[in-house]
């Protein structure tokens, strides 16, 4: 049996985020956290008792050794993080704002080290994880990257092992939205549970109503669709069952950044808990207005002490008042 609940791979930067409110130009402090969807989603996982394996590579410089050192610290296993010796970490600027409106990124990853991703960086301990969980930002990375991502879902879909996918798109990464669109539905349908935005399923599927995006996914293969419809919560889809499950209202939104990947922590997490698929959004809406709710990408996604705290004790007494 292998010792990995999780595996998840991708790229980590390193992020300088303002002190204080304004333009990116006219702020003089910044303090360092680190950045990526691929690992915010694994450090979920690993806060509510998962065994995470992270795969990825950092540049043999400062940033590399705090990105490791921090994941190391979350609890994640980064045995498997190469260091590359000649390509730098990949890094951001984030800005400050306090009104729920998307800040101001700037990235700085060209060349990095994590776009050297390639196949070779496949150990075969790693394939024997009990789960994948798969973006659409690394395929976007370079083309090595992108043929890792093949071969990872590939292999891990033919071994029986199950695997989430969160599009993710960036479209500033890819050198046609023609070839995006193409690329990341090819991996969707290596994916069991597949979870778009509204408009990122929109623009993927060319259709409008979240029903027929998730049947475009179902019709590839998928055995679970959940589509993120933002404050209105998300709509669900299997081979036998639909809904929507109401989001979960939030008194002041402070970072948008890193909703979705809380949602992702949410239903992946208790989908491999064998949780129903109803019980699996309830528990993603709630971990995604909880990430809203905090500064930062991953702060604010919970323990398994909080979720037992907050959530879990929550969702019974709404039953019990039923």
């Amino acid at each position: 049996m292998s010792e990995y609940d999780v595996l998840s791979f991708g790229e980590t930067m390193a992020m300088l985020v303002a002190d204080q409110n304004g333009d990116l130009a006219c702020v003089d402090h910044f303090h360092k956290r680190i950045a990526g969807a691929d690992s915010n989603v694994a450090i979920g996982l690993s806060r509510l008792g998962f065994n995470v394996a992270w795969l990825s590579r950092v540049g043999a410089d400062s940033l590399g050794r705090f990105v490791t050192r921090t994941l190391e610290n979350e609890g994640l296993d980064c045995r498997h993080v190469a260091v590359d010796p000649e390509r730098p970490t990949g890094f951001q600027f984030k800005s400050r704002t306090d009104d729920g409106s998307d800040p101001q990124v700037e990235y700085f990853r060209r060349g990095s080290a994590a776009s050297c991703l390639s196949i070779e960086s496949i150990a075969p301990p790693l394939l024997g994880a009990r789960h994948l969980h798969a973006t659409g930002i690394v395929p976007a990375l370079s083309a090595t990257a992108r043929g890792m991502s093949f071969e990872l879902m590939t292999r891990m879909r033919e071994a029986g092992r199950s695997l989430s996918f969160d599009p993710n798109l960036r479209p500033s990464l890819w050198a046609s939205e023609s070839t995006m669109i193409s690329e990341i539905n090819r991996l969707a349908a290596l994916a069991h549970w597949v979870l778009p935005g509204l408009s990122e399923g929109r623009l993927l599927t060319g259709f409008d109503d979240p029903a027929d995006i998730a049947a475009f996914y179902l019709d590839q293969g998928a055995e679970a669709v959940v589509i993120k419809l933002g404050a209105d919560g998300a709509y669900y889809r299997t081979l036998l069952d639909e809904g929507v499950i109401a989001g979960v209202p939030v008194a002041r939104v402070v970072d948008t950044v890193g909703a979705g990947d809380g949602f992702a922590v949410g239903l992946v997490s208790a989908l491999l808990e064998g949780r129903a698929i109803t019980e699996a959004v309830q528990r993603a809406n709630w971990i995604g207005s909880r990430a809203v709710q905090s500064r930062g990408d991953m702060e604010g996604l919970p323990t398994r002490a909080e979720l037992l705290a907050e959530f879990e004790t929550a969702h019974r007494e709404q039953a019990c008042s039923r």
